[in-house]
């Protein structure tokens, strides 16, 4: 079983990289992603994962980027694979090392390195905005970026997430929205409402696919 889960993140990464050679990308910068000199908060959901890796690498401009994985052995085999991609990772979830992973995305934004967290991951429910990421750009004072992405063509598993995969020579929506910068003395009653309004936002990716051709 070792041998095994020691050998998925390479064969994943193969399948990734090769996959990634097919696909035809369409990116829009909304907030200098590719040229800005602060780190930020990247955000997006679980099931579009699979194609961040490649796109990150992209159109970073170089930079180090870091994500929460879950503490668990699924979670050992996604930072595997961030691994291979250079892409660090900080292990811990709302039930597990909660505390900790948020000082250690802290510290990774603080060195001037990006944090890139799936908001309704690692369990869901599926396109629910945990706070996480809204506490982390507002104990940090680091902008938090929503990632809208999307595929042609693609295979839904039958997973939490309905995790999906692109096919061959599908293309690649990709939209950075724009830099928020989050108070921080927002009330409760504020955060809650800036917490619906990135979820209704992160949700409405026809929206921004269809603003991205104007």
């Amino acid at each position: 079983m070792q041998v095994a889960r020691s050998f998925i993140p390479a064969l994943a990464v193969f399948l990734v990289r090769a996959l990634a050679l097919t696909l035809r990308w369409r990116v829009v910068d909304r907030c200098g992603f590719s040229t800005r000199s602060q780190p930020v908060v990247g955000v997006f959901w679980h099931n579009r994962l699979l194609v961040v890796p490649v796109f990150y690498n992209r159109f970073s401009g170089g930079r180090k980027g870091y994500c929460l994985t879950s503490p668990s052995k699924d979670g050992a085999i996604v930072a595997g694979v961030m691994d291979r991609f250079n892409i660090g990772s900080v292990r811990g979830s709302s039930s597990r090392r909660g505390a900790t992973a948020m000082r250690e995305m802290a510290a990774v934004l603080e060195a001037g390195n990006d944090m890139a967290i799936t908001p309704d991951g690692p369990k869901g429910p599926r396109y629910f905005f945990h706070p996480g990421a809204l506490k982390l750009a507002q104990l940090s004072g680091k902008a938090l970026v929503l990632v809208h992405v999307d595929y042609s063509r693609y295979w839904e598993l039958k997973s939490w997430d309905g995790f999906r995969i692109p096919k061959p020579f599908a293309r690649v929506d990709v939209v950075f929205g724009e830099m928020h910068q989050i108070p921080a003395d927002l009330s409760e009653e504020a955060f809650e409402a800036q917490r619906k309004r990135f979820e209704a936002e992160l949700a409405a990716w026809p929206e921004a696919m269809e603003k991205s051709r104007d």
